[in-house]
């Protein structure tokens, strides 16, 4: 039985505004196991970024944690001291931001701030974290160590620095290291470079990883596991290949269907309408209803459950109740759904 490395419970997250509370987080819950990666997808303001600041102790000042716990090495995040939690970030939890520049001082060689870190919770010496620094530049794919260690990140390509962010997130050791948003900022060839070498490094080491993108064709070959997030809640979660192969909330529908399909490049790209709901003022029910071509009277009035789909598989949406209208995904998805199956197959070969 795998072992569960970390554990979030019900968490509710708001924060304070001129114009009221949002309510960024509405009973978010999920597990993470040792040596996997969970894939947590959704739109901009899903709140997924939220729950991931929530982990790591940083969240805004005017970010409240209404209730909820996340138990990591029996403690509960939310309850420790800022200092703490500062013994635990980076050096247990440690997490790699979108955007290597704003990550990484410009006026300090990037062997520097790699070295910096592993004196502050490693305690060795300058020449001892020197060394393990230029180990950790060899590790994460860049040639000439010795070198990169002297420069600085503007003499480094936007892949390297991105390198360089995750060697400065392995530099301790940590057990569980959160991805947000990392190959964003990156060209197409650079981001699948950045997300094998993830893959590897996880395999090498066995990292926990939480993974966080809008974009679900991104994870579709590192997560295990994928949750689905919108309106500060998950509405639905499962491995890898039931998400993707065996979707059942309308939502990861639409989100599946705005993935390019490589194959069929004349199609129209698919765009789920409308916008997210302003969370001021959380929608009754489904929070996905409004968006939805599928929406029951029921979703305008009451919130979904989670549905079992399996073992493994849930989904918060009316249509898999026993006396909902049997609905089926649409011809555009299922036709994207036979595609991917067959790459997958290509790339598994």
């Amino acid at each position: 039985m795998k072992e569960k490395i970390l554990e979030v419970k019900d968490l509710h997250v708001s924060f304070k505004t001129h114009s009221g509370d949002i309510k960024a987080i509405r009973g978010v819950s999920f597990d993470l196991y040792k040596g996997e990666t969970l894939a947590i997808v959704g739109e901009s303001g899903s709140g997924k970024s939220v729950t991931t600041k929530v982990l790591m102790g940083i969240l805004a000042k005017n970010g409240i944690i209404e209730s909820g716990e996340v138990l990591y090495k029996d403690k509960d995040l939310t309850k420790l001291t800022k200092n703490e939690m500062t013994s635990i970030r980076g050096k247990e939890i440690a997490m790699i931001f979108q955007d290597p520049m704003t990550s990484l001082n410009p006026t300090m060689t990037v062997g520097y701030q790699i070295a910096e870190s592993i004196i502050e919770h490693q305690k060795l010496t300058k020449s001892e974290a020197k060394k393990k620094a230029i180990e950790l530049i060899k590790l994460v794919g860049i040639t000439e160590p010795e070198k990169r260690y002297k420069q600085y990140p503007h003499q480094l390509s936007g892949g390297m620095r991105q390198r360089i962010v995750i060697a400065i997130a392995l530099a301790c050791n940590p057990k569980i290291l959160i991805a947000d948003e990392p190959t964003t900022a990156l060209d197409v060839t650079i981001q699948a470079q950045i997300l094998d070498l993830i893959k590897e490094l996880q395999e090498k080491i066995g990292l926990s990883i939480i993974f966080i993108t809008h974009d679900l064709g991104v994870v579709a070959n590192i997560a295990d596991r994928v949750a689905i997030m919108y309106a500060g809640k998950i509405v639905e979660y499962g491995t890898s290949e039931e998400i993707f192969f065996d979707p059942r909330h309308p939502y990861t529908w639409g989100l599946l269907a705005s993935v390019p399909d490589m194959e069929n490049q004349q199609n129209e790209l698919y765009a789920i309408p409308g916008a997210p709901p302003n969370m001021l003022y959380p929608p009754k029910g489904d929070a996905f209803a409004l968006r939805s071509d599928f929406a029951l009277k029921i979703d305008f009035e009451k919130e979904p459950p989670f549905f079992k789909v399996s073992d493994t598989h849930y989904a918060a949406t009316w249509l898999l109740h026993e006396k909902a209208p049997k609905i089926h995904m649409p011809s555009i998805l299922k036709d994207r759904i036979e595609n991917m199956k067959r790459e997958a197959a290509l790339y598994v070969g």
